[in-house]
């Protein structure tokens, strides 16, 4: 029987047999352990797509972008050094694990820690990026199967004595092979109550992040000053964050820049004066509380698209075209209550 590919703590793993010597991998098998140079891994990995998916998602976050863009250098770089054999054992890796070879998990070995640290307003593009960075692990051969689980609090942690562990370790077993995306994490931590069970399924969390860090990525996410205080609470996890990622807001230019893409992915556009409209009411509601960037831009369509709807509603017996289904008008965006309050 095979060996499991994930141990999750406080589960029972069969004992496996001997080692046996690994087998050399033929060049039509896995092209990327062939690869000699940058080029020969980019072109097997096609990991450059999904950067120039990432720079057509979304606007602005120049920033984050090259930041990502440098790991994906670093992970070529490592992906270089493995076929050469010259990836050298982690601290603290089980003895028996090869250097320089496979993880018994099928990832890259234990000599990078990715995990990660996301902080930022809600509506940023975090999860976003978080799909792309599990997709460009897959194609490098750090993850197996590069998909992303995005949880909260409520799927961690329990109501009861012996609750939390089995759901945390559920979690983990979903996201074996990929990134585990924890969305305002320090929701886990909550000193205050001193029957929660946070603590319990942070302290799995360490022990996976650690011990299995050739085959799950985690992604720790919220607002920075949050953040900061879970991890100073939490230093533990701190210290297995290998790359913190601020994601700015967007400015009211990129706000409607994203808008238009939104209104082109729904074959909607602008009317006469609607897009200017639209600017103002940005300038307005970017001022207010409870902005949530992105998010409140398409909340802010979609109402707009629900008046243009009760608006060709009223107008019965008029024949609609293509121009009258398509377009949001200055009068869609105007009536919002945002026009209401003093500017």
């Amino acid at each position: 029987m095979n060996t499991p590919l994930y141990a999750i703590p406080g589960q029972r793993a069969p004992q496996a047999e001997a080692p046996a010597p690994t087998p050399v991998v033929a060049a039509d098998a896995d092209p990327l352990a062939c690869a000699r140079s940058v080029a020969e891994v980019l072109a097997h990995s096609q990991v450059e797509e999904v950067m120039d998916l990432l720079d057509r998602d979304l606007v602005g976050l120049a920033p984050v972008k090259q930041r990502i863009r440098d790991i994906a250098a670093l992970l070529v770089i490592d992906r270089l050094r493995r076929n050469l054999g010259l990836t050298s054992q982690a601290p603290g890796t089980p003895q028996g694990r090869s250097q320089g070879g496979p993880s018994p998990s099928g990832g890259m070995g234990a000599n990078i820690s990715l995990h990660m640290c996301f902080t930022g307003n809600p509506g940023t593009g975090k999860t976003t990026v978080a799909m792309r960075m599990a997709e460009i692990l897959q194609r490098l051969g750090h993850c197996r199967k590069g998909h992303l689980v995005a949880v909260t609090r409520d799927d961690l942690v329990g109501q009861y004595i012996g609750h939390t562990a089995p759901k945390t370790k559920e979690v983990l077993k979903k996201a074996m092979g990929g990134v585990l995306f924890i969305d305002e994490a320090y929701y886990l931590y909550r000193p205050e109550n001193e029957r929660d069970y946070g603590q319990e399924a942070i302290e799995i969390l360490l022990q996976v992040m650690e011990n299995q860090r050739d085959d799950l990525v985690v992604i720790l996410a919220g607002y920075k000053d949050r953040m900061d205080t879970f991890f100073q609470s939490n230093p533990g996890l701190s210290s297995r964050i290998a790359h913190h990622l601020d994601f700015p807001d967007y400015s009211v230019d990129e706000l409607l820049r994203i808008s238009g893409h939104m209104l082109e992915a729904q074959h909607y556009r602008w009317g006469e004066g609607a897009r200017e409209a639209f600017d103002q009411y940005l300038q307005r509601r970017t001022a207010q509380p409870h902005f949530a960037n992105a998010r409140s831009v398409r909340n802010a369509l979609d109402r707009a698209r629900l008046r243009q709807a009760s608006r060709l509603f009223a107008q019965r017996d008029r024949v609609l075209d293509e121009a009258d289904l398509c377009t949001l008008e200055v009068s869609d965006i105007r009536a919002s209550r945002v026009f209401e309050a003093p500017a």
